[in-house]
């Protein structure tokens, strides 16, 4: 091949629109490589709701890949808390003491998260709570870095105690695990039952891995409630569900967001499951802003199990942080002070504003009860049109 020839190619129209590809191409593969982490349960009680979680952050990192305006490459650490909080601060801390691992989309279990706000306060790693709901995670201290996507159990508390006294029942037990979750679900509903005019006639705490609980059960057929007010988590809601219907108890069985997961029904069956009733931040996905689009990815994806209830704010807390990296580059400070400025910011679960403690300000919340083994916004239920009927109507 002549000189002359070569030189041609060079600078000619066929050279240089292969310099230009080649010069795009090498700017597509240079994009630096940014890792965030997602921390959830994925083993144990609770897992199918941190897998949806996991499952959910991971989506919203594969179409961040896939848009070609993304300054970043993203990678997904994934880390498992176990809904334990010493595998929690074990896990936070692995992940905090990585200065490659910029922020974090964290915690479905407020024990965990109460346990780890430290963690990510002193190495100074900010994180996007995702479905743990004890109130104090954000408003207990005053941490630049813990950030919260879903609402908190004041919210689910407040809508719940208005919602079932106005349905006319007047007597509760509550039956609460003794965690900050369990606890922190009885002091909130317990306040706002007295002002909508209910009563509780009685409270016991369990612990967590109880298994038997016919000391207490026994006391609760005794009280004669309309109600069962259960604050935990799935494990534990069927056990008690189930062993009350072995001593007779037909109380309806009101819930926390705790038990809105497709285990709960699953686990206790259809029958024993109908009738039962949760309450939870946010609108239903078929109703959020983005929610339709995020299924049908979500579904395209071929993910095997389902987003469940917090799916889509996991998505959202995974979003919101490789927006704040793409404004303000992979600095954990940067990052942190543009996630605690989101205003009015656009999201599949509809606008998000943090609060002066970086809270989510969320009004909505929905109420399910199980209809037929699934879980049925209560608007769109048969229990709404009183075709069918809870105990006590």
């Amino acid at each position: 091949m002549s000189p002359k020839y070569l030189q041609a190619l060079r600078t000619g129209p066929l050279g240089l629109a292969l310099a230009a590809a080649l010069l795009l191409a090498g700017a597509a593969h240079a994009k630096d490589t940014v890792k965030i982490a997602f921390i959830g349960p994925l083993t144990g009680g609770v897992a199918a709701n941190g897998i949806g979680g996991r499952n959910s952050a991971d989506l919203a990192v594969k179409l961040r890949n896939e848009d070609p305006k993304a300054r970043y490459k993203y990678e997904l650490v994934v880390l498992d808390d176990e809904c334990k909080p010493n595998v929690g601060v074990q896990v936070a801390t692995k992940a905090a003491a990585d200065n490659s691992i910029v922020a974090g989309v964290a915690h479905y279990c407020s024990a965990v998260a109460m346990s780890t706000t430290d963690v990510y306060h002193r190495f100074g790693m900010p994180v996007v709570v995702w479905g743990a709901v004890l109130p104090e995670i954000t408003y207990g201290n005053d941490y630049a870095e813990i950030n919260r996507v879903n609402g908190t159990m004041i919210n689910q508390n407040e809508v719940a105690s208005k919602f079932m006294t106005g349905l006319g029942y007047k007597r509760w037990v509550v039956i609460h695990d003794t965690t900050d979750y369990g606890k922190g679900h009885n002091k909130y509903f317990s306040q706002y039952l007295a002002k909508a005019g209910g009563q509780i006639v009685g409270t016991f705490g369990v612990t967590a891995d109880q298994q038997d609980f016919t000391a207490e059960l026994t006391k609760v057929k005794e009280l004669k409630p309309d109600v069962v007010y259960f604050g935990g988590l799935t494990p534990i809601g069927i056990r008690i569900r189930s062993q009350m219907d072995k001593l007779g108890i037909k109380a309806v069985f009101e819930g926390t967001s705790g038990i809105k997961s497709a285990a709960f029904h699953d686990g206790l069956g259809k029958e024993l499951a109908e009738g039962s009733l949760s309450f939870i931040e946010g609108a239903p996905w078929e109703q959020l802003p983005g929610g339709l689009n995020f299924i049908a990815k979500y579904n395209l994806a071929k993910y095997p199990e389902p987003a469940e209830a917090y799916g889509p704010f996991a998505f959202a807390a995974a979003t919101l942080i490789m927006d704040a990296i793409e404004k303000v580059g992979p600095d954990r400070k940067k990052v942190r002070a543009a996630l605690n400025a989101t205003k009015d910011a656009d999201t599949i679960i509809g606008k998000v504003t943090f609060d002066d403690h970086r809270q989510n300000i969320v009004p909505l919340i929905s109420k399910y009860v199980v209809q037929d083994g699934k879980w049925v916004l209560w608007e769109s239920s048969e229990y709404a049109s009183k075709k069918r009927k809870l105990p006590g109507q």
